[in-house]
């Protein structure tokens, strides 16, 4: 209940906060591809349900929905801005609405695509599943998308055993960190 409020007073005061960048990013996409500006992706929540997610859309329309890492070339489905907005994680801001909505937390485990079975199937096993989503986590700031499945989940399984009010914001922290240096993203 009170990572609930956390998440819900924190999330309001940084959409407040970030609505310049927001229409700033609305803009950019708007303007280099066609297609609509936000992508909802379907998502794994708690207990495995599957929720719509936002980004700000990074890739070319009719991209298959697949994790990026799958695709052959994942380059040429990038927008003339999603390489930027992806390694600056500017994608990820309507995310926000996921924490204002309940989907999701600011920190847990990143939420799985919903066809990423070999992932969902593994986080069910430890329980994993068990736990709101994050807009980040302790994967995200120990390789991100160069981690292989069975790594995320043991690092999920750790946040699970650990969490707390400071670990959260350890975690927060060091997401800047990583954001600021751009370490862990492929694309």
């Amino acid at each position: 209940m009170i990572k609930r409020l956390i998440d819900l007073s924190l999330a309001l005061v940084s959409a407040l906060f970030l609505i310049l960048p927001f229409v700033l990013v609305w803009l950019m996409v708007r303007l280099t591809s066609p297609g609509d500006v936000l992508y909802w992706s379907d998502r794994v929540g708690r207990n495995n349900k599957i929720f719509k997610m936002p980004k700000f859309r990074s890739m070319r329309i009719n991209t298959p929905a697949v994790a990026t890492h799958l695709l052959d070339n994942p380059e040429q489905f990038l927008t003339p801005v999603g390489s930027f907005l992806r390694k600056s994680s500017l994608d990820e801001l309507p995310q926000l609405w996921s924490i204002i909505r309940g989907d999701m937390s600011f920190v847990g485990p990143r939420p799985a695509l919903f066809n990423q079975e070999d992932l969902i199937a593994l986080r069910s096993q430890y329980g994993v599943d068990q736990l709101l989503p994050g807009l980040t986590g302790l994967a995200q700031i120990n390789g991100r998308d160069e981690l292989p499945v069975p790594e995320k989940v043991k690092l999920d399984l750790a946040y699970m055993q650990q969490q707390s009010f400071w670990f959260d914001m350890k975690i927060i922290v060091l997401t800047f960190v990583k954001v600021l240096r751009r370490e862990g993203i492929q694309h």
